[in-house]
């Protein structure tokens, strides 16, 4: 794991494992896995839209690269088998040659659709329910910023340092009036030729 790798994400460099994580049903089980634990094929099924057969295909398949394994807790019990994630998450950066790049691309893809709904799906399911000082601290930003590629990076890095914290302590440490909360970042660069809306300058 990387210096800066301040979650404790597990970090997906083969291209190969990036390709078998574009499917929407091994992201779902991961995603499963990480927030609820460990499960088996059958559990999983009702959640990741696949039958208990093809769950147990797709956890085989997400074990070879090293993203699931046996649970501490699974026991001996084949028929029962339970998995459980490897890390409380993942992440994965673009290699540099088209094979990498493209696999890197096909992954990103499915993550953002898999996203893209999620916040009107907040505002349509949870918001209504929600006391009013939570309603009043959900954040809606959509903010640009011109900066070169390393100040980006150093943006990258701040954030995930200020995040880092509540993303890695143990459960007894959360306030008990604590709750989960979806934070979602997306720092998506402008094309080379985009034209500056501020000054109508090509940027």
């Amino acid at each position: 794991m990387r210096s800066d790798n301040r979650f404790g994400d597990l970090e997906v460099t083969d291209p190969k494992a990036m390709r078998a994580l574009a499917h929407p049903v091994r992201l779902a089980i991961l995603e499963r896995l990480q927030r609820y634990g460990p499960a088996t094929a059958t559990q999983l099924s009702p959640y990741v839209g696949a039958t208990p057969s093809v769950a147990s295909w797709h956890l085989r398949h997400l074990e070879g690269f090293g993203l699931v394994r046996d649970a501490v807790d699974g026991g001996t019990d084949r028929r029962a088998r339970r998995w459980e994630a490897v890390a409380r998450g993942f992440r994965f950066e673009v290699p540099e040659d088209e094979d990498g790049r493209a696999a890197a691309r096909l992954l990103a893809g499915e993550m953002f659709a898999r996203t893209a709904d999620l916040p009107l799906r907040w505002l349509s399911e949870a918001e209504s329910s929600l006391e009013q000082e939570w309603v009043a601290r959900a954040v809606a930003n959509n903010t640009r910023v011109v900066v070169s590629a390393d100040e980006l990076a150093a943006l990258k890095d701040a954030m995930e340092e200020l995040l880092a914290p509540y993303v890695t302590r143990d459960a007894a440490e959360r306030p008990p009036d604590s709750r989960g909360v979806r934070v979602l970042l997306y720092a998506l660069p402008e094309a080379a030729d985009h034209v500056d809306d501020d000054s109508g300058e090509v940027v």
